[in-house]
């Protein structure tokens, strides 16, 4: 959750892109571990793609896909990198871009299966593996498809991070606010139909901290809003929450408070959030969130958190849409970001209309290249995942049109319970 900080505290850069350059012949291999998911499980499935790609194959109704990119459209000679144990032979379907083709296994170590040459278009192409036949236990563990072409390949191919390429790119909205911003407001919209499992649709961020929705599971739904230890180490401690909020530390990718509220929020539907930063006068800064849902038509308080070591009003401020499910990567999500204000220290609303485009280390080093962001319906919006084709370069500037209203929010009476 904490990638953006993560990428702009490291100085790490893996040079190159994961692409096969135009003209080349060799294989390339699109290893399962950085590029494979299970998609479909069957009935009791034990499928699951380990660091040496698919194994537990066992289910004829389990389908295992697999993308790459294809930056040019051209002709394509597939080959499926396998090998069979527990059965002396099988057949497996493989279906490239819509194209089906049947591969026989025979028992034996691990080498490549011709699966057939076909014209591909541009953009990500899905290849889908299916179970068809088996003499035995199971039909194979397959490490990688590879794929001879002339065209530009992409995929992920930095082994060392196999899984961010499967979470797949987080991308971001950077704006800019006035120096003395005590308070941040916007509103989030998850398109119908966008709200994967997985996804996390963060609408305030700041240097420190963030908050937003998120989708934790089939029946469960959070609010979100968490700040960061000190830069020096110093714990951060909860100051007072709201009622049914549950408070802890996290760790993992840096370590500090977590507050969220399980709350079944509503894909189509608008919600609204404010946070505020206020120092304390004691060397540290209280972080505060409150959330406003249209079902019920009130604000409620998440929490204040205390920062110590820390004197700052809110800044970095920002907004971010990410995956934290690795084997949910495969799946697409969206949201809408509007209508975004600063109020400062003296009780003045200014509304920020430009944002900043950016993506995370996946994203940048083209591991995955499934990730947009920019205007739509007058607003700011981020998509990634899904395997799209038609992706929006990062590091643009982006300006919505003005409102000109200021937000109907009463900051002195919001709730504090």
């Amino acid at each position: 959750m904490k990638r953006l900080k993560l990428m702009l505290s490291t100085a790490l850069i893996i040079l190159g892109s994961a692409s096969l350059p135009a003209g080349a012949q060799t294989p390339a291999t699109v290893a399962l571990p950085g590029n494979g998911f299970v998609t479909t499980a069957g009935s009791g499935a034990t499928e699951t793609i380990t660091t040496s790609g698919l194994a537990n194959w066992t289910n004829p109704s389990t389908v295992t896909s697999v993308w790459f990119r294809m930056a040019q459209a051209g002709s394509a000679t597939i080959g499926l990198d396998a090998s069979l144990a527990g059965s002396n032979q099988s057949t497996v379907r493989v279906t490239v871009g819509g194209t089906p083709f049947q591969v026989n296994l025979t028992k034996g170590a691990l080498k490549t299966y011709g699966v057939g040459t076909l014209s591909l278009p541009a953009g990500y192409i899905r290849v889908d593996l299916q179970g068809v036949s088996k003499d035995g236990g199971y039909f194979g563990d397959v490490a990688a498809i590879k794929v001879t072409t002339s065209a530009n390949l992409q995929y992920a191919n930095d082994a060392a991070n196999y899984y961010w390429s499967r979470r797949g790119p987080s991308v971001h909205l950077g704006y800019t606010v006035p120096a003395d911003t005590e308070y941040f407001y916007s509103e989030v919209t998850v398109p119908s139909g966008q709200d994967a499992i997985g996804s996390y649709y963060m609408a305030n961020g700041f240097n420190g901290g963030y908050f937003g929705i998120q989708v934790k599971s089939p029946s469960e739904r959070w609010v979100l809003f968490s700040v960061w230890d000190a830069d020096n180490g110093a714990k951060t401690t909860l100051v007072s929450k709201g009622a049914g909020v549950i408070d802890n530390g996290f760790g993992g990718e840096g370590t500090g408070g977590q507050s969220y509220l399980v709350y079944n929020w509503v894909a189509g539907n608008t919600y609204r959030f404010v946070t505020r930063a206020r120092p304390d006068g004691a060397g540290g800064t209280d972080f505060s969130a409150w959330f406003f849902a249209p079902e019920t038509g009130s604000w409620r308080y998440i929490a204040t958190w205390k920062r110590p070591a820390t004197t700052t009003y809110l800044a970095g401020v920002y907004s971010f849409l990410e995956n934290f499910i690795d084997t949910k990567g495969y799946l697409g999500r969206q949201a809408e970001h509007g209508n975004q204000w600063a109020r400062s220290t003296a009780g003045a609303w200014s509304e920020i209309t430009s944002a900043r485009f950016t993506g995370d280390a996946t994203a940048a080093n083209g591991q995955r290249l499934d990730y947009a962001g920019g205007l739509r319906n007058g607003r700011f919006y981020l998509r990634n995942g899904g395997f799209f084709s038609n992706n929006v370069p990062l590091n643009q500037n982006f300006t919505r049109p003005a409102t000109g209203s200021a937000p109907a929010v009463d900051v002195g009476t919001l709730p504090l319970q």
